[in-house]
């Protein structure tokens, strides 16, 4: 029976891939449901702490946004890649990694894509090369980001497991792999797919005369917008806010606020560090309220925070009920071979698109079954898997962005562009972070 309704827990979550973001929420309530009235599952407590923690960044992002703050950013880094475009397989997807890594969220990245694709085009280099890789980096860079719902999480339920596990351990293991395998992938593609002139879809749509006007005449830029000095003083702003967690997270004793007692929670100093700095930014730049909502990071979030209050709700319903069970096999089988669950995060990524949702749902398995947090902070980048199905927003808004045509889902689905630079890096990462955790906190 236990396997039945497994089959249906990922029923759920694939019925509700199919719909996406708030989809997976919603359905899930209905897995849910089921779940606690027919199959009788005891109901666990919803994820409330993520929820809170994903609502405060997005908040604090959102109000970077309107006060301009994305705006800078992007010109910042349009700067940085038509200094070097020769470079731009190299720096672009370093660019949107660092971009996850500040924001905490991969939604950010839909403006600099088709900069990065003209780029490219404009110096003769492929654009899939750096486009795709762009797009798998700007995931890539979730666990790396101190702010992120996935880091957060696994601070939450590990730091009180052992001293060594901290916010700074954590990111000591998770930026160098991610990063490494970044610029794994980035130096695979630097030679990937043929050369322009001599890829025929590319030639193909040069015969039309529409494609051809697109091709040739379209330039992407953000350079030609002149920002006012708020714009810049909000990512002052927000970096600052990004240290103030760090320092905290390093000295223990600024977060107790009494002899004796334990120090305040870092989920609970990350909520309050970003709303006080998204109300701090708000005053200082003189931003409209109204202005907050209708961005990309604040929509993108929200649906994010809804997503996961579902998927983890019910799947962490079906986990507790039965662990019991699986537990005496599974854990022989982790512990001889722990790449096994590293492939189980993986795999769980693929079907619910989302590595805050995934470790919230694989993470309490990990515990259950007596894995070490220094195991589980390693197999971290394993969390993202989704580029394996080319379903996800960044990377759908990629493909359209790339009007040579070489940015593609193939006749086959499964041979798209993403597939072997996500492949790369996430393996690379993973081995990388497996090596560095049990170094640094084994």
């Amino acid at each position: 029976m236990l396997y039945i309704q497994f089959l249906f827990l990922l029923l759920m979550l694939y019925l509700g891939s199919r719909y996406g973001g708030i989809g997976l929420g919603v359905v899930s309530g209905i897995g849910l449901a089921i779940e606690v009235f027919i199959f009788k599952m005891p109901p666990t407590s919803p994820p409330i702490t993520v929820m809170l923690i994903i609502l405060a960044v997005v908040t604090c992002a959102s109000i970077l946004e309107a006060a301009g703050g994305l705006k800078y950013m992007l010109q910042v880094a349009e700067r940085l890649l038509r200094s070097r475009p020769k470079m731009v397989t190299i720096l672009g997807p370093l660019v949107t990694y660092t971009m996850t890594f500040m924001l905490g969220t991969g939604h950010a990245v839909y403006s600099i894509m088709p900069i990065i694709g003209d780029v490219a085009l404009k110096n003769g280099i492929r654009p899939e090369r750096p486009m795709a890789a762009s797009s798998v980096a700007s995931q890539m860079g979730i666990t790396a980001s101190p702010i992120s719902a996935a880091v957060v999480y696994y601070l939450s339920q590990l730091s009180g497991i052992s001293d060594k596990i901290t916010l700074v351990s954590i990111l000591s293991v998770t930026i160098p792999a991610t990063l490494i395998g970044v610029v794994a992938m980035s130096l695979y593609s630097l030679r990937r797919g043929v050369e322009l002139e001599d890829d025929p879809e590319y030639q193909k749509r040069l015969q039309d005369p529409v494609w051809k006007e697109r091709i040739e005449e379209t330039t992407a830029t953000t350079l030609d917008e002149k920002l006012p000095t708020s714009a810049r003083n909000s990512v002052l702003l927000f970096i600052l806010a990004l240290v103030v967690i760090v320092i905290i997270a390093m000295v223990p004793e600024i977060r107790t606020l009494a002899v004796g007692e334990k120090p305040i929670k870092m989920s609970v100093i990350i909520q309050m560090m970003m709303l006080a700095f998204g109300g701090i930014i708000l005053l200082v730049t003189k931003t409209k309220t109204s202005k907050v909502p209708e961005g990309v990071v604040f929509k993108s979030g929200m649906v994010a925070a809804i997503a996961i209050f579902g998927i983890a709700w019910m799947s962490d319903t079906y986990f507790k009920f039965a662990m019991p069970a699986f537990k005496g096999g599974i854990t022989e089988m982790v512990t001889a071979y722990p790449w096994t669950f590293a492939l189980a995060m993986f795999v769980v990524s693929i079907v619910i698109n989302s590595q805050a949702a995934t470790c919230r749902m694989m993470l309490p398995v990990g515990l259950g079954l007596g894995l070490s947090p220094a195991l589980l902070i390693g197999i971290m980048p394993s969390c993202y898997g989704y580029f394996f199905i080319p379903n996800y927003p960044s990377d759908i808004a990629t493909v359209n962005f790339d009007s040579t045509g070489t940015t593609k889902i193939g006749k086959w689905y499964f041979n798209h562009s993403f597939m072997m630079p996500g492949l790369v890096g996430v393996l690379c990462a993973t081995l990388v972070g497996y090596a560095l955790g049990m170094m640094l906190l084994g």
